[in-house]
């Protein structure tokens, strides 16, 4: 039979991998707790009405991509994102009727069935932010700084933060019957999914990703030059907030981001990441914004709010090509090679007494030679090795050696062996590996 392969467009989490992944999320979730926001935790699915109502039914995400199981009353989708499920459990839950802001974070797996290429799964990981009860300025100032602390305390380099405002109902339908009369000169050059935005959602056509659409919309109006008094204020206050705390930006007009429920602010952390063919390329890490009618769209009453949502894949991807590690070389800190039955009986007890300790020991369990049981303790980094046979176990003694050093201790191999290898342990690392 065939070996069976992954599904396309998913990706296997590696033993040699996992540690980075338990660094970085690990890193997060004191990051996020620093800034006073909780973990909350989601299905994996919902109701498909979720989000096309929260989403927008005119993305590419409700249109495309989305994975739904058809049932006989309610269909049902594997979440494309995690703000729609978060604001939902919000509101089911009650939270939004305590202190606000309320500050919550998740780290979770989304699905989108699109294009597969580097930094972009069917399946992918997100960290996100979400924060209901602030229509501040100073509110998404701190989102964003929260977003950038996490950047440059990852040691990343050459990270732009790019801002811009998309408005508010009132101004947005201005700018989209300004659109509107742009593009419809050159209707019949767009392609089929653009010529659809044009009627049900225009500013979807600025991000467009097809070439010809890109060209035609190079001089499109600005949002900006649309925005009302109070949208304009909020954005220029924002600006003020960012130069307080001291975070450099670029407003770039031309972001609008994919989902339908943003407002006001909107913002992407961009960062370079080389494509399939090694080019290094401009590449979305982290993008949030306001999105202050989601929660009243949910059915809920009119609270403001805002967040991001930070790709764990895209963020590994750029630590990888900046070649920052966030773990130290894994080792084993000791060994036991039994040799003959009571030695392995032995040998499982000190490797039980030293993991209890909090040690890293391990032993053989594949029945072993004493030569085959030196060559695996060298390849997973056993920084000591005991063998233990007859004479060993007689004389209540054995010999701990150093793998990198080659030097030699004799330890005792009773109650106190756990005690004595802490001392030693702790002294090696002190001493560079010396004994």
């Amino acid at each position: 039979m065939s070996l069976l392969k992954r599904p396309k467009g998913t990706a296997d989490i590696l033993p040699s991998q996992s540690g980075e992944w338990q660094k970085l999320e690990g890193f997060l979730h004191q990051t996020a707790n620093a800034f006073g926001f909780r973990e909350i935790r989601v299905p994996t699915f919902e109701e498909t009405e979720l989000f096309s109502r929260g989403v927008g039914e005119t993305t590419d995400v409700v249109q495309k991509e989305m994975y739904t199981v058809l049932g006989s009353k309610k269909n049902l989708t594997l979440r494309p994102e995690g703000t729609a499920g978060t604001i939902r459990a919000l509101l089911e839950n009650g939270l939004l009727n305590d202190a606000l802001p309320q500050r919550v974070y998740y780290i979770l797996s989304c699905f989108r069935h699109e294009n597969v290429q580097k930094g972009r799964l069917r399946e992918f990981h997100q960290f996100g932010v979400e924060m209901a009860g602030s229509a501040q300025p100073s509110a998404d100032a701190e989102v964003i700084s929260l977003a950038k602390q996490i950047l440059d305390q990852l040691g990343l380099k050459g990270i732009a933060l790019r801002i811009n405002s998309i408005g508010c109902p009132v101004c947005r339908k201005k700018y989209q019957e300004a659109l509107k009369n742009y593009f419809s000169g050159s209707r019949e050059c767009l392609c089929a999914d653009c010529r659809n935005r044009l009627e049900r959602n225009p500013m979807r056509l600025l991000d467009c990703k097809v070439e010809s659409c890109q060209k035609i919309g190079k001089d499109a109006p600005l949002i900006l030059d649309y925005l009302c008094e109070e949208c304009s204020q909020h954005f220029e206050k924002l600006k003020a907030n960012l130069e307080a705390l001291g975070i450099e930006y670029t407003v770039d007009p031309r972001i609008v981001r994919g989902l339908d429920y943003y407002t006001k602010t909107v913002f992407e952390f961009i960062g370079k990441i080389p494509d399939e063919k090694g080019r290094e390329k401009d590449q979305t890490i982290c993008g949030g914004g306001r999105y202050d009618g989601l929660i009243q769209q949910l059915g809920g009453q009119y609270v403001p709010a805002l967040g991001f949502g930070m790709g764990l894949e895209r963020l590994l991807n750029i630590l990888e090509y900046q070649k920052i590690s966030l773990t130290e070389e894994k080792f084993c800190d000791i060994y036991f090679v039994p040799m003959g039955e009571a030695a392995e009986i032995k040998s499982m007890q000190l490797t039980a007494q030293l993991r209890k300790e909090g040690v890293s020991a391990q032993t053989d369990v594949m029945g072993r030679s004493l030569r085959a049981q030196m060559k695996y303790a060298d390849k997973i980094n056993a920084r000591f090795t005991v063998v233990i046979g007859d004479n060993e176990l007689e004389q209540g003694e054995a010999v701990l050696k150093n793998m990198k050093s080659g030097e030699k201790i004799s330890v005792r191999l009773d109650h106190t062996f756990a005690e004595s290898f802490s001392d030693i342990e702790i002294a090696d690392r002190l001493a560079g590996e010396n004994l």
